[in-house]
């Protein structure tokens, strides 16, 4: 007779046993720790002490609000909202302006830029780098920034994406559109004037 699979228990079922026990909470952490290290240094928290400061007050700000954390929502979208609102703050606390920082995920952006679905038929070289895709992605308006990177560097829905900014789905499809022709216009004007 095999023995049962015991799978991890998901976030959810986490989050259930942190408010009977609250030691389970650091698997949270470990959980998230990485990717929201990554995300929030993307929307431009750069400085290493500056994430930590950033991610202590994500996991602080999820902590105390985790009995008021809605079920019907995914896990993930909550705290990227949380983790989304802590940058926002402390842009506003510092008086700086994001400063996107992208590692080497260039390729799959440029890609999908490059696809021939939408009004964006921008040829430019596939050969663009980070530096590049960093320098375009900063030229763009916030709000279709947001979109892109947590649509082609997070990998989120269309679903996820409209919790955690807080819009209407159909608004997600319109600002990635948008954000796509932008995108691929800065990365021309970047090839132009190199």
């Amino acid at each position: 007779m095999e023995q049962p699979l015991h799978l991890p228990p998901s976030d959810e079922e986490l989050v259930k046993m942190t408010l009977q026990d609250k030691s389970h909470f650091g698997v949270l952490v470990d959980r998230y720790q990485a990717k929201l290290a990554r995300y929030i240094a993307r929307l431009g928290v750069r400085d290493p002490e500056d994430q930590m400061d950033v991610l202590q007050d994500i996991f602080l700000k999820t902590y105390r609000n985790l009995n008021g954390f809605d079920t019907s929502l995914h896990f993930s979208s909550w705290i990227y909202r949380i983790a989304h609102n802590e940058a926002i703050s402390w842009y506003r606390k510092k008086n700086v302006r994001p400063e996107g920082h992208l590692i080497g995920d260039s390729e799959e952006i440029i890609g999908f830029l490059s696809a021939k679905d939408e009004s964006a038929d921008a040829q430019f070289d596939k050969t663009v780098n980070a530096k590049e895709v960093n320098e375009a992605l900063l030229k763009i308006d916030e709000k279709y920034r947001e979109v892109i990177i947590l649509r082609f560097f997070e990998h989120k829905d269309y679903d996820e994406i409209s919790d955690i900014l807080k819009i209407p789905v159909g608004s997600v499809g319109t600002l990635l559109h948008r954000g796509k022709k932008q995108l691929a216009d800065a990365l021309n004007q970047e090839a132009i004037r190199i």
